[in-house]
């Protein structure tokens, strides 16, 4: 995917894969990686999520990035929140409290910005990116993400060429195959979620399911 397809998106208001309250995944699962409230979330391609605000109200300090100058402000606008603007050679930095977006392309994060990372909560970045590409964020970006980070992914898997992405299908093997070499995973939820995925169905997919992984570096 070229960055442009994810900002046209956005231009267009294209943007069904946003929820309009924290993903409940999210909620039931978070807790079990026991992380120390403080924590800084790495929250890739985090859009307008409001699961953002939701770790933030646990005590965390989240990071997210996102290509889209529209996301971040509809973001900011729908918080009432009025964030403090910097830049910095990643790109364009938006802090308000305990929630940080940086304007930029997750490729373009440095060492130091990865390191401070204790955790990684990722909903919708391995599911958007293509094979090529998702390989390349397994190994720039997870790859540079220190010893102990603990993670949870959520994933969508169905027969791929019964659909184009995105989303795309990530089943158990390709998380294993771009995560296993360097994180412990684990799979702790797989459900069927077909019948609620009208889009799914309309394209004749035959079989739709999430699966939540925890990840520990």
């Amino acid at each position: 995917m070229q960055a442009e397809f994810w900002l046209q998106r956005w231009r267009e208001g294209q943007t069904g894969f946003h929820r309009d309250q924290p993903m409940p995944l999210l909620v039931r699962h978070w807790p079990t990686l026991t992380l120390p409230p403080d924590s800084r979330v790495l929250v890739p391609l985090c859009g307008k999520t409001l699961d953002m605000p939701w770790l933030a109200a646990q005590g965390h300090h989240v990071l997210g990035v996102e290509l889209s100058p529209l996301a971040i402000e509809q973001f900011f606008a729908e918080q009432r929140l009025t964030p403090e603007r910097h830049e910095s050679p990643l790109g364009v930095h938006h802090v308000a409290g305990r929630i940080e977006i940086i304007q930029c392309d997750v490729f373009a994060l440095d060492d130091a910005t990865l390191a401070s990372c204790h955790a990684v909560y990722d909903r919708a970045a391995v599911i958007a990116l293509p094979p090529p590409l998702r390989e390349r964020y397994a190994r720039e970006v997870y790859g540079r993400l220190p010893k102990g980070c603990r993670g949870l992914m959520i994933t969508l898997d169905y027969p791929q060429q019964e659909m184009d992405g995105p989303p795309f299908s990530v089943d158990a093997g390709n998380v294993d195959a771009l995560f296993g070499h360097s994180w412990n995973v684990g799979l702790i939820e797989r459900r069927d979620i077909l019948v609620s995925q009208p889009k799914f169905v309309e394209a004749g997919v035959s079989s739709l399911h999430t699966s939540v992984y925890r990840l520990q570096r």
